[in-house]
């Protein structure tokens, strides 16, 4: 008798054993501040990155995009539940790694986070939730679409927050110093 996985299943599980270890290496919970926002909007502050959702969701949705993306040029031959679920493995290593104390302080130390201690483990799981819907609109929308959202999420967290996922990885990658005066609002 073969036993054959759901690779939603395995997604659910990739998910849960990433907020196990985000725990174990002594992540909170949720914000210390004692509760929990659905929108968090502030993002100079300790709580940024604390709550269910905040100005950094949308990179989330865009990795989603970006994942279906690419895995519908290179693997298009496997069955969506299985991209998904790589997906999800790569969201979730990042979630990880984003979490650990030597990006942490190479988010305090090149760009303007200074408040930033890392995720609580409710954000990170909210943003594997936020890639998986953002897989799925892929899925769904047109080409057009999706690079019309990718385009906006970019645009819009730029003039709201001077910051998004180019900006992110760009910062993180090779920081300059242009863009973090820009960042500082200078």
């Amino acid at each position: 008798m073969t036993i054959k996985a759901s690779p939603y299943l395995v997604c659910a599980a990739i998910l849960a054993a990433t907020a196990l270890w985000l725990l174990w290496v002594g992540r909170v919970p949720y914000c210390t501040c004692g509760h929990v926002k659905l929108w968090h909007g502030e993002t100079m502050t300790s709580e940024n990155s604390q709550h269910i959702a905040d100005w950094y969701t949308p990179s989330h949705i865009l990795h989603g995009i970006l994942f279906y993306g690419a895995l519908w040029l290179v693997a298009w031959r496997v069955p969506l539940g299985w991209r998904m679920a790589l997906a999800t493995l790569v969201e979730c290593a990042w979630e990880i790694v984003e979490n650990s104390d030597a990006i942490i302080e190479r988010y305090r130390a090149v760009t303007i986070s200074l408040d930033y201690y890392g995720d609580s483990v409710l954000n990170s799981v909210s943003d594997v939730l936020a890639m998986w819907a953002g897989f799925w609109l892929a899925r769904v929308l047109p080409v057009w679409a999706s690079v019309l959202m990718l385009v906006g999420f970019e645009l819009l967290t730029a003039w709201v927050i001077r910051d998004g996922l180019a900006l992110n990885v760009l910062m993180l990658v090779w920081p300059l110093e242009a863009v973090r005066d820009w960042q500082a609002g200078g």
